[in-house]
């Protein structure tokens, strides 16, 4: 219930009063406060409020009293109760027409009205009505107390909230995921992805609904399509938000008739009980999240010495150590990146990257239970690494099957992020998961420097690749690599002419110069030029299977350790 200009018209002190212009807004027009105000306005008038005034200061100055009249009007009031008789006789036809113009109402009353009776009655009924609205939202208070003394579900407790407003609610967490899912359809939730990964939602701007009135202070308010979102933040020590309210409501609502006192009550009380729900369902997850993650962590580094002693502690977090399983190794190529595009949407890098990972890790966990597969999972120092169950046979083609679902799910979801994949091989036992892990993430390296960011490598698929970097950490071999390479990396850097990919396009097309020189977009005596330079500064000859390999293994041996180096500074 809500006090209305047409109300207050019903007043016996208010009998002779006459509405001068928007009598038909007369029963829509709240009015939350009422005072009486003289020139200038200034922001002496709030959003609602209904304002007495003599009109003195304007006189027989019609322009004056108009342009009072027009700050009243964008001072957002209810209505302007003008009295008659001393300093205003007629309100002007400028100021008639500029009211009408702007839907706004103006009422005459008599001079020998007293003011403080008109603000003491409507004061009267103004308190009458938020004490009634206050009893019945302290009821509400009590019943929300009782759920969670109950420990009572989300879903109850958002149904309870939605039943009290009239209106559908989302509840998330700090970085806006959604907190009890059955209540949405798929359709929602994957629409509510897409706002909270384009920082859309939550809105993390200072800027509150509306300033100046303190029932509001807290609400915050995004316009999305075809309907307008309210944001209500759940709060914990220090004012830092480990939640919030959303209330859906249709773009047709005014924000006058949704933020009734009852609603602007429910809605706090709401979030102070959900805020008690948060912390205590918070610190259950937190601590199970953390003990999962450092289970597997320590699994991948090897760290348990008997299957005994690790299986105690897979069961006490619901998993099961004696299926097969792969190792997977991810790195998120370029979040970096993609956070300076958003980053004003966003309190923190850190802050953002546990968004991204969250719905990264979802989608994950939605892919396995598409496959009936179990996973164990961790993000750890930029990489994720999972365990997948798969059959030892086919643990390949069920890894890639995998990986195929994820990408796809993700690409929907996160189009602009890039991973880069590691696949390990099975083996048995309880160290095979350390071994596995090592293998994902040398299976990583490699196909990061190999591939390029993006891609996916098996450890089945490096044997070449690791022969190389194990050639490149003799100290010998060494030696001969750079002896026989380093003029042509310092002439490449002097002079910009790349003789080693000369070379190796060369090699690529076994002595081919044709075909070479146009692979390189070169003419045919300008690639000559460069095979004799290459010739010169090696002391080798290109037409000496000796001296060719030899050219060709030191190439191959200085580019990946060269990249070995960079992928580990990554």
């Amino acid at each position: 219930m809500r006090l209305t200009v047409k109300d207050v018209l019903k007043y016996k002190i208010l009998n002779r009063a006459k509405i001068v212009t928007g009598k038909e807004y007369a029963e829509k027009r709240h009015i939350q406060w009422i005072s009486a105000i003289e020139m200038p306005v200034e922001n002496f008038v709030r959003k609602s409020e209904a304002v007495l005034t003599t009109g003195i200061g304007c006189g027989e100055d019609a322009e004056t009293f108009k342009r009072f009249v027009e700050d009243v009007i964008h001072s957002d009031a209810s209505a302007l109760m003008v009295a008659l008789g001393r300093y205003i006789f007629d309100i002007p036809t400028e100021v008639i027409e500029l009211a009408e113009k702007n839907h706004f109402i103006i009422i005459e009353i008599p001079w020998e009205i007293r003011f403080s009776s008109i603000i003491e009655s409507v004061m009267k009924e103004i308190n009458d009505i938020e004490y009634k609205e206050r009893e019945k939202s302290e009821k509400v208070q009590q019943e929300l107390l009782k759920l969670i003394l109950k420990d009572t579900g989300l879903k109850t407790i958002s149904k309870f909230v939605e039943k009290h407003i009239g209106y559908p609610i989302a509840i998330t967490d700090r970085s806006g995921t959604l907190q009890e899912k059955s209540i949405h359809t798929q359709a929602f939730i994957k629409e509510w992805k897409k706002y909270v990964l384009q920082g859309i939602l939550p809105k993390r701007t200072e800027n509150t609904l509306l300033k100046g009135d303190p029932m509001f202070q807290k609400f915050q308010m995004v316009k999305i399509e075809n309907r307008i979102v309210f944001q209500i933040p759940v709060l914990q020590v220090a004012d830092n938000p480990q939640g919030y309210i959303f209330v859906m409501v249709p773009i047709s609502e005014s924000i006058e008739s949704f933020l009734t006192l009852f609603r602007v009550n429910v809605l706090e009380h709401a979030a102070t009980t959900i805020a008690l729900w948060l912390s205590r369902r918070n610190a259950i997850e937190e601590t199970k999240m953390r003990l999962r993650s450092d289970f597997v962590h320590e699994l991948s580094k090897g760290e348990f010495l008997s299957l005994e002693q690790a299986d105690s502690r897979a069961k006490l977090l619901g998993y099961n150590l004696k299926l097969p399983y792969v190792c997977i190794v991810g790195y998120a190529e370029n979040m970096k990146i993609l956070f300076q595009k958003r980053k004003q949407d966003y309190d923190s890098y850190e802050h953002w990257l546990e968004s991204m990972i969250h719905y990264i890790e979802e989608e994950i966990y939605y892919a396995a239970q598409s496959l009936k597969k179990d996973i164990m999972m961790t993000y750890q120092g930029e990489q994720l690494v999972i365990f997948l169950e798969t059959p030892g046979v086919k643990e390949n083609e069920n890894a890639t099957n995998f990986l195929d679902l994820v990408e796809r799910r993700l690409g929907n979801l996160l189009p602009e992020v890039v991973l880069s994949w590691g696949i390990g091989n099975a083996f048995e036992g309880i160290l095979g998961f350390g071994e596995s892990f090592r293998h994902a993430g040398i299976a990583l390296s490699i196909g990061r420097r190999k591939k390029g960011s993006g891609q996916r490598m098996m450890y089945e698929q490096t044997r070449v690749d690791r022969v190389l970097l194990n050639l490149a950490d003799n100290k010998e071999m060494k030696e001969i690599i750079m002896s026989t390479i380093e003029p042509l990396v310092q002439y490449d850097e002097q002079r910009h002419m790349d003789l080693i990919g000369t070379f190796i396009a060369y090699n690529q097309f076994h002595g081919n110069v044709s075909q070479t020189a146009r692979s390189l977009n070169l003419h045919r005596q300008s690639l000559l030029y460069r095979l004799r330079k290459i010739e010169s500064l090696t002391g080798l000859s290109l037409i000496d299977p000796d001296d060719l390999f030899l050219l060709d293994l030191s190439i191959k041996i200085w580019k990946i350790g060269e990249n070995a180096v960079m992928a580990g500074q990554d």
